[in-house]
């Protein structure tokens, strides 16, 4: 692992780091916020997954994550959104390949032998995080934007136990029905469509829900919201009587202006789920 970059903030450390990947096959690159507090033991950790066409650095930047976490005493990770470099398989639409991995371990080629994001978040980079690292494996949270926020809740009802609490901020809810999913799922996984449901939130939620506190926040104005389908994770949130928090939020759109509005109130709903 190498050290691209460490800057002090909010008395903490914000680092930018890079190591080669077994899941991906390549160089990944991600962020980590650690607090001051961490400088006297483990401290728990919140992933924030990014959306389509975003490396790590875009929420590590603009989402205003790192000053909340310093009050509440929390790591944040961001890692990119998928494999990268020459020999890596990509797309020209932005929607697929390089900047939209999906959150998915791809089957398809030309996709498989680089695209193994579910194995990276999931697995390598946790177990990287845990060697090198002041972060507490025991408390953790997820939360992401668009394709992250698909990612966030997909990982954390694929994973039982693993996350205390997880939030979306405007997700690809309901991908396998969404043209921002059946193209990339199609692509990455084949068009066996059962294999799909993993990795769709609303199934999810309707199958098997999320044993712990859910918080989605949706801009009334977003642009995608067609393709985005809040309204489907709402309904299956509300049917299973999942415990958590939709909102509407009207004015509001896509961008990190969105994000970074209610980054505070993510924070906060994370760290009281964590016993901070």
């Amino acid at each position: 692992m190498q050290t691209v970059s460490e800057n002090l903030a909010f008395g903490g450390l914000q680092g930018v780091y890079t190591h080669a990947s077994d899941a991906c096959a390549c160089d990944m690159t991600f962020g980590l916020f650690l607090p001051e507090i961490a400088q006297a033991g483990p401290v728990p950790v919140l992933w924030y997954l990014s959306g389509l066409t975003c490396t790590h650095e875009n929420a590590m930047v603009k989402a205003g994550a790192q000053a909340f976490a310093a009050r509440h005493g929390m790591a944040v990770v961001f890692p990119d959104t998928s494999p990268r470099g020459p020999h890596v398989a990509d797309d020209p639409a932005y929607d697929l390949g390089q900047g939209a991995g999906f959150y998915v371990d791809a089957t398809q080629e030309p996709w498989a032998a680089n695209y193994g994001m579910w194995d990276y978040v999931s697995d390598e980079l946790p177990t990287l995080l845990n060697e090198h690292f002041a972060v507490d494996p025991t408390r953790q949270s997820i939360t992401g934007h668009s394709m992250g926020g698909h990612g966030a809740l997909t990982l954390a009802m694929g994973l039982p136990g693993r996350f205390a609490s997880v939030s979306a901020f405007a997700p690809i809810a309901n991908p396998t029905a969404s043209d921002w999913g059946r193209k990339q799922l199609t692509a990455y996984l084949g068009k066996d469509e059962a294999a799909w449901a993993a990795h769709d939130a609303t199934l999810l939620i309707r199958a098997r829900g999320f044993d712990g506190p859910v918080l989605v926040d949706q801009g009334g104005k977003d642009q995608f919201l067609d393709l985005l389908k809040p309204e489907s994770l709402s309904h299956a949130m509300a049917a299973r009587r999942q415990a958590g928090i939709f909102r509407m939020q009207p004015g509001y759109d896509h961008s990190y202006f969105f994000v970074a509005t209610f980054m505070g109130d993510h924070m906060a709903f994370h760290a009281q789920a964590l016993g901070l």
